[in-house]
């Protein structure tokens, strides 16, 4: 699949300093104005503002780009949904990794029911197809959804199964402290929609864990980095 076009026209810096801020913005647990001193630094003297409307602006273009690359996700989905504070109001982001980790989709609702968790369900087969398997924890809103989208499909549910969905929300959550919460659940929604894609692919897989694996899956995906982000 052809990757989106990205056009920096009538933007003052080279497209390599944009991408390489937007990088920094969401493969790091950086602030705006941290982003903005690290490029101060190497003589590169632009405000935390016009970074965050380069995140806006060009992050969800590359998020969709590294989403078409990504590689065809595993079989066994791990489902999970993480409580989030916005304004003083309880929101719940539903998410669905594979086993190996992956991040195959985050939803943002306001409710923790049977509708919501068929949401999130129908958006994954409807991107990836049927898995081999489902992995819950005990809500029975899993099981509920479960029998109304695909009552085929096999369902292990324990609290003790699902520990690859609970570690895949340490990243979130060290981002969530990091920007002291998100002001709106419009905002959080387009900032997992952009630090997920970009997450799978920088993170290494538990298969590739020796020292020249690492090497060259980094540099792998720093190729594919800049394939998405227009560069080359």
């Amino acid at each position: 699949m052809q990757k989106q076009l990205i056009s920096y026209k009538r933007h003052r810096f080279p497209p390599q300093i944009i991408a390489h801020a937007v990088w920094l913005y969401v493969r790091f647990n950086l602030s705006l104005r941290e982003v903005e001193e690290m490029l101060l630094e190497r003589g590169i003297d632009v405000s935390h503002e016009t970074i965050r409307r380069w995140v806006r602006k060009f992050g969800p273009q590359i998020a969709r780009n590294l989403r078409r690359r990504q590689r065809r996700p595993g079989d066994i989905w791990h489902l999970d949904e993480v409580v989030v504070v916005i304004s003083g109001r309880k929101f719940w982001l539903w998410r669905a990794v594979d086993q190996d980790g992956t991040v195959l989709e985050e939803i943002l609702q306001s409710r923790r029911n049977k509708r919501a968790a068929k949401r999130l369900l129908r958006s994954l087969i409807k991107r990836f197809g049927l898995p081999k398997r489902i992995v819950t924890d005990k809500l029975r809103s899993y099981g509920a959804a479960k029998r109304d989208v695909a009552p085929g499909l096999e369902h292990r549910s324990h609290k003790g199964l699902n520990n690859r969905a609970e570690n895949s929300h340490l990243p979130f959550r060290k981002r969530e402290r990091c920007m002291q919460g998100f002001r709106s659940p419009g905002g959080l929604q387009r900032f997992v929609s952009i630090h997920s894609p970009t997450r799978n692919c920088f993170s290494v897989q538990s298969r590739r864990r020796t020292a020249m694996a690492i090497r060259f899956h980094r540099l792998e995906a720093f190729d594919i980095w800049k394939t998405a982000a227009g560069l080359v």
